[in-house]
C-alpha cells in the first residue's frame, strides 16, 4: 500500500516544472563592467502562414538590434507568446525557424533568451518549446516556470528574475468573452507553483527582485487587470517587495507603479493595440505611461541593473525611447 501511494506520488511529479537556482554566467564580462543589460519582449511571435512574420515583428526586431548594439544586452526576456496563433506542436516545428531564428539575426540579439509561456503557447506543445532549449544556442526555456540568478558584475549586488507561468497559474483565457482566465487546468500544478513561487520571494536576498509572467496583474487595455494574479500573485509582490513585474498580453507598452512596485508590460513586439478600455480599473494615479498607437511601428523595454537602481527605457521600434523611469534596490539590502 505504501509503495503504491509512493508511485503515485513521484508520478505525479513533473519533470520540467521547476529548476535549480544557479547563478548565471554573463558573457564577456569585463573588469570595469557595474552593471546587467536586457531587453523585454512579449507577444513577438509571428502568424501561422507565410511569412510567418509581421511588418511590426520585423520593425521591432531591428530596432532591438540597435538599442542592444548601442546600449548594450546581457540577454532577452521573452514575455511569452511566442508562436500565433496556437503555438508550436513539435520541437521540429519549422515555425521556430521561420519565427525566431531567422528574425532576430543580429549579433547583438545572439545572447540568451529566457523564455516562458503564454496563452497562444498553451493553445500548442509547450513541453515542444522547453525541449528546443536542446536545439538552439540561445532559446533558454529550462521548465515551465524557474528562477535566473545573477550577481551584478563588480559590485556585490544580486539580481533574482522569477519567471512564472501564468496560464498555469490561471488558466488559458482564449475562449472567453471577457478574456479573462478560468481557474487552471490542473490545480495541483498551479498550486504546486505558487509553492514554489512563495519560497522562492521569502528565500530571496536579492537587492533586485523581478517576476516575470504572461498576464498583466494591471493593465489598462483590453484584457486589463487579471483577477486571478490580483488574489494569488499581487499580494505576494507587495509583501516580499518586489522591485518589479513584467508582463506582455496586452499589446501595447504600459508602465504603472503602485505601493512601491513597479508593472511593466512590454506586449507590442507582433502587434500593436491602442485599447483603454480599462483606463479606470487600476489603482488610481499609478499609470505611468501608456502607448499603442501603429505609428509607434512596435516596442519593447531595455532594463539596466546597477548597483543602487534600475532603469527601464521603452523604445518604439520607429527608433526613439518614449518613457524612462528609476527604480531603487528593495528595502533592506
Amino acid at each position: 500500500m505504501a509503495f503504491a501511494l509512493l508511485s503515485i506520488l513521484i508520478a505525479a511529479i513533473p519533470v520540467t516544472y521547476c529548476y535549480p537556482a544557479a547563478f548565471q554566467d554573463l558573457k564577456g564580462s569585463s573588469r570595469n563592467r557595474t552593471s546587467i543589460k536586457f531587453l523585454a519582449v512579449g507577444d513577438w511571435g509571428g502568424v501561422p502562414y507565410p511569412p510567418y512574420v509581421t511588418a511590426v515583428q520585423k520593425t521591432t526586431a531591428k530596432e532591438m538590434s540597435k538599442v542592444a548594439e548601442q546600449m548594450g544586452a546581457d540577454f532577452i526576456l521573452a514575455l511569452g507568446d511566442n508562436f500565433y496563433f496556437k503555438g508550436v506542436n513539435s520541437v521540429d516545428s519549422p515555425r521556430f525557424q521561420e519565427t525566431f531564428e531567422t528574425v532576430y539575426t543580429a549579433k547583438s540579439l545572439r545572447v540568451p533568451w529566457y523564455i516562458l509561456a503564454g496563452n497562444h503557447d498553451h493553445l500548442g506543445n509547450v513541453q515542444a518549446q522547453i525541449d528546443y532549449t536542446q536545439k538552439s544556442d540561445r532559446w533558454k526555456f529550462p521548465s515551465y516556470y524557474y528562477e535566473l540568478n545573477f550577481h551584478i558584475p563588480n559590485t556585490g549586488k544580486t539580481l533574482t528574475i522569477i519567471m512564472l507561468d501564468t496560464v498555469m497559474l490561471c488558466g488559458n483565457s482564449d475562449d472567453y468573452k471577457d478574456e479573462q482566465p478560468r481557474g487552471p487546468l490542473r490545480a495541483v500544478d498551479a498550486n504546486r507553483q505558487l509553492t514554489w513561487l512563495q519560497d522562492r520571494l521569502a528565500r530571496s536576498k536579492a537587492d533586485f527582485l523581478l517576476v516575470a509572467g504572461h498576464y498583466p496583474v494591471w493593465s489598462v487595455s483590453e484584457h486589463g487587470p487579471t483577477e486571478c494574479l490580483l488574489q494569488r500573485l499581487h499580494p505576494l509582490l507587495l509583501k516580499h517587495n518586489v522591485t518589479a513585474y513584467l508582463c506582455g498580453h496586452d499589446h501595447n507598452l504600459q508602465y504603472l507603479e503602485e505601493s512601491g512596485v513597479g508593472y511593466v508590460v512590454s506586449g507590442a513586439g507582433n502587434f500593436l493595440d491602442a485599447d483603454v478600455r480599462h483606463w479606470n480599473h487600476v489603482p488610481k494615479g499609478s499609470l505611468k505611461f501608456f502607448t499603442g498607437q501603429a505609428s509607434t511601428l512596435g516596442g519593447f523595454v531595455h532594463a539596466e541593473v546597477e548597483k543602487d537602481k534600475m532603469t527601464v527605457t521603452f523604445f518604439q521600434a520607429k527608433g526613439t525611447s518614449l518613457y524612462r523611469t528609476v527604480l531603487s534596490q528593495r528595502n533592506g539590502h
